[in-house]
């Protein structure tokens, strides 16, 4: 009779510790199920791309003796107004040096600019001339600043709020994926198709009727043949 009172017990101990041996598997997996999920942070999220109003602004060199607009100050105006959107037509500001030793020249110039940027596109009554206080002694540039609409990311770059060797908790730092998202706001040619996506053209009738006809003819176009490298 003791020896078997002695089995079961035996057996009874070792249910018991098979079951806390499970009880501690499944905790351990819980714990690090929470650790490696906490491991990403979505740089996405931590600097987001936005649409927002943004001053574009060029500084154009003046000289003393500028009496026409040079070529090189014609090139910087164009490519700088490329960006210049002729439908909403935002007020553009020309920022003249005053006092500086080339203000006569700058004043002359920045006429120049305003008759060139009519001929641009931007409306008459869109062109402000405005003036600012400059060193006698310097030769000061011409500013030139117009809104636009700019795909942007809405935090700053370059934080470092905490030493990044001094985390333990596995995560990105602050400012990780921040120049990533500013070079990519950067290419992004038209903002709104972050919003929604574009209209779609109009159907070339012609040639989807040439290609629906060669699929059919299983054949292969001629431009195709020229440029491949397998010979068919």
């Amino acid at each position: 009779m003791s020896a078997q009172k002695t089995n079961r017990n035996s057996r009874f101990l070792i249910a018991v510790a098979l079951v806390g041996s499970a009880a501690f598997v499944a905790g351990c997996t819980q714990r690090d199920s929470i650790v490696v999920g906490a491991i990403p942070d979505d740089y996405r999220t931590n600097h987001p791309i936005v649409i927002a109003e943004k001053q574009e602004k060029i500084d154009i060199p003046v000289g003393l003796n500028d009496y026409q607009m040079t070529r090189v100050q014609r090139t910087a105006l164009t490519g700088f107004m490329s960006r210049y959107d002729g439908k909403a037509a935002p007020m553009v500001n020309l920022m003249v040096p005053y006092g500086s030793a080339n203000s006569a020249a700058a004043s002359r110039i920045a006429a120049q600019f305003a008759s060139h940027l009519h001929r641009a596109g931007v409306p008459q009554n869109r062109v402000v001339q405005q003036h600012y206080q400059a060193p006698a002694d310097a030769s000061a540039p011409i500013r030139i600043t117009y809104a636009n609409m700019r795909a942007q990311v809405a935090s700053n770059c370059g934080r470092w709020p905490e030493d990044m060797l001094a985390r333990v908790d596995n995560k990105h730092w602050a400012n990780f994926g921040c120049s990533y998202q500013n070079n990519l706001a950067a290419q992004i040619a038209n903002p709104a198709d972050l919003l929604t996506p574009r209209e779609t053209t109009p159907i070339d009738a012609q040639n989807r009727s040439n290609a629906i006809d060669q699929y059919q003819r299983r054949q292969v176009a001629p431009e195709f043949i020229g440029t491949s490298e397998i010979n068919y």
